[in-house]
């Protein structure tokens, strides 16, 4: 009929797309435009950063001078790489484990596998301040020699990123076909074989996000780095807080628009390799 309404014409339609604009206009003002503003004004000439006067790049080859900032980046970086590496490992061994294997308690292993992720990190941090204290690790770290002095902050960089780890993995291991692996043992390859040939490669898109999302979590974490770093050991989150404390300046933002930069790569990367492959139309 003529007088009816098509869809996406109608006033109640109307209205509703009309909402769902205004709350993504709301969302990302709330989430980019402070973002925004921060790198825009790591180019600013004004010392306190406040009101904009100019543009110059000089903040970020003030920020590169900076011996304590260049300390903080390493020891960030340092930390974050090792502990990526062992959260890597932890986690990929971890979704194999739930993966494949039924054994009693599972349910349980499982729930006690997200606890790292649903907690509040306060929490996790005072635990884990508490767990060093009473073990005598929170001296002994501060005896030893770089990098061996930053063995606190890995620990409890590995406890919070392995299980981001073993769900990505565990989440790529849902597609895999079992009838892959019963082929390669047909064809005469052992376990070991079939787990490096047929599985590893299955999960590597999987490894591969998840050390990535794991060297994000690790390189911006401020709250556990806080409470477990010693008096002598300061991360790049830690020491930003501490000259913040002292007046926001443009080079502190042009050092904190650098770790944007890096996590914005890194997560990006992630985001694609853990998205399923487009199969080619035949």
């Amino acid at each position: 009929m003529a007088g009816q309404l098509k869809l996406g014409q109608g006033p109640l339609d109307y209205g509703n797309r009309l909402w769902l604009k205004l709350l993504f206009a709301a969302i990302i003002f709330v989430l980019y435009v402070p973002i925004i503003t921060l790198i825009a004004f790591s180019f600013n000439t004004d010392r306190r950063g406040i009101v904009w006067r100019g543009f110059t790049f000089d903040n970020y080859v003030k920020a590169w001078n900076n011996a304590s900032l260049q300390e903080a980046l390493i020891n960030s970086l340092m930390i974050a790489f090792i502990a990526t590496i062992i959260a890597t490992i932890l986690g990929a061994l971890t979704a194999l484990l739930l993966w494949r294997f039924r054994f009693p308690g599972k349910g349980a292993y499982e729930g006690f596998m997200a606890l790292p992720i649903v907690i509040p990190e306060i929490c996790m941090g005072v635990s884990l301040l508490l767990f060093f204290i009473n073990t005598g690790m929170m001296d002994l770290s501060v005896k030893l020699i770089w990098p061996f002095n930053l063995l606190n902050i890995i620990i409890a960089h590995v406890a919070f990123c392995f299980p981001f780890v073993a769900v990505v993995v565990r989440s790529r291991l849902v597609g895999f076909n079992r009838q892959l692996e019963e082929a390669s043992k047909d064809l005469g390859a052992s376990e070991w074989q079939t787990f490096w040939s047929i599985i590893v490669p299955f999960m590597m898109p999987g490894l591969i996000a998840g050390a990535l999302l794991a060297f994000t979590l690790s390189l911006d974490d401020f709250v556990i780095t806080f409470f477990t770093s010693g008096p002598e050991t300061v991360t790049f989150p830690v020491k930003v807080y501490s000259l913040v404390r002292r007046g926001v300046s443009p080079e502190i933002n042009a050092a904190s628009t650098v770790l944007i930069v890096v996590t914005v790569i890194a997560t990006i990367l992630a985001m694609k390799l853990q998205a399923p492959a487009k199969t080619e139309k035949s």
